[in-house]
């Protein structure tokens, strides 16, 4: 059974960097890992995806402030965050497809508040 654990997540200022870690387990280097995220009233969006080749990409408004690093000997992926809008205040779930067919697995998300 896939299991994804998050941590990380809390209330920063403006500005501000955080770091989201994932850890996942039933799984064994994934063929790709990825960050969503899920504001209030919205749709959840993704954030950035890591292959475990490497190959990463990222949403628009996290180029240049987020970066997206895996390991795949411990089936973890990690998402630094830096000069953090308040729109970024969001839950951020972790994610992974254990090859491109398969449906995604899911984490339970953790808060990121960004206040002004």
């Amino acid at each position: 059974q896939v299991q994804l654990v998050e941590s990380g997540g809390g209330l920063v200022q403006a500005g501000g960097s955080l770091t989201l870690s994932c850890t996942a387990s039933g799984v064994n280097n994934p063929y790709v890992m990825s960050w969503y995220r899920q504001a209030p009233g919205k749709s959840r969006e993704v954030v950035a995806t890591m292959t475990r080749t490497g190959t990463s990409t990222y949403a628009n408004f996290a180029e240049g402030r987020f970066t997206i690093s895996r390991d795949n000997n411990r089936n973890t992926v990690s998402l630094q965050m830096h000069d953090l809008k308040p729109e970024d205040t969001a839950v951020y779930y972790c994610s992974l497809r254990q090859t491109a067919l398969r449906n995604p697995n899911w984490g339970q998300g953790t808060q990121v508040t960004v206040s002004s």
